[in-house]
């Protein structure tokens, strides 16, 4: 009498994962993008700041250079990195196939986004330990805001590739697709230029965009200056462009290819 192989959520998300790391191996273009882009642009970033007045702000180049250097490895390394991986894998008919087996929806994105995700940890710890280091920054004050904004950023930006693929036909074309996250979150977001120096009314309304909390939450964690009045307000901005990341996703993301 032969008995069926029993499998758990985790052992089938772990299976998907490796398919998926070794496929990423072989897009060299996705690749690159994922893991050398968010090395660069945080020079970009410091060459602008140097042209601010950080300190009227009560700003260092490191408080702003080490949050965007972060940011910039959630937007490249998981956002723009699924947002190709979803399209490519309907457009291959994966995940039409997978959907037959075991895994169920939630599983068959979780799976296939482990590999951008654990990228993007590992080298948002590696360039914080490098800005901390050479910008003298030090340890975090606050460690514990540094942590919520990091994994609030990594299931928020797996959220929007997941929307973004939904209306993406194309694996090429999701580099027109991904730009509208791309610029306004580097751009208003507090990474190009902190919201502490812009007017109070446009920093008011840059304060709700989808990436301003988890820059807010992870700046806040080296400096200890947000009080718990004021992490209330970021954590619920980042909570609730989740739940509609997530709903969207449920309501329009594509399982075949788009024709």
């Amino acid at each position: 009498m032969s008995t069926a192989a029993v499998t758990t959520p985790v052992g089938r998300m772990t299976a998907l994962a490796r398919a998926e790391l070794t496929l990423l191996g072989r897009s060299k273009g996705t690749l690159f993008a994922a893991l050398f882009v968010p090395l660069v642009l945080p020079f970009s970033a410091q060459m602008a700041a140097k042209e601010m007045d950080l300190a009227e702000a009560g700003l260092t180049l490191g408080t702003v250079i080490l949050p965007a250097s972060i940011g910039f490895s959630l937007l490249y390394a998981v956002y723009a990195t699924l947002v190709a991986v979803y399209t490519a894998r309907r457009e291959e008919l994966v995940l039409k196939r997978l959907r037959t087996g075991e895994l169920k929806d939630t599983e068959i994105l979780a799976g296939a986004a482990l590999p951008a995700v654990a990228t993007g940890l590992a080298q948002s710890l590696v360039l914080a330990g490098g800005c901390a280091v050479l910008l003298d920054v030090g340890a975090p004050r606050a460690p514990h805001l540094a942590v919520l904004g990091l994994l609030l950023g990594v299931v928020l930006c797996a959220s929007l590739a997941a929307v973004t693929a939904s209306f993406t036909r194309t694996v090429e074309s999701a580099q027109v697709t991904t730009l509208p996250v791309l610029f306004v979150s580097m751009i208003f977001s507090g990474m190009f230029v902190p919201l502490e120096v812009l007017p109070d009314r446009v920093a008011s309304v840059c304060e709700l965009l989808p990436l301003t909390p988890v820059i807010t939450l992870v700046r806040g964690g080296w400096t200890g200056e947000l009080s718990a009045y004021e992490v209330v307000g970021p954590v619920m901005t980042g909570l609730a462009w989740t739940v509609l990341a997530v709903l969207a996703v449920r309501r329009w993301f594509r399982w075949e290819p788009r024709h």
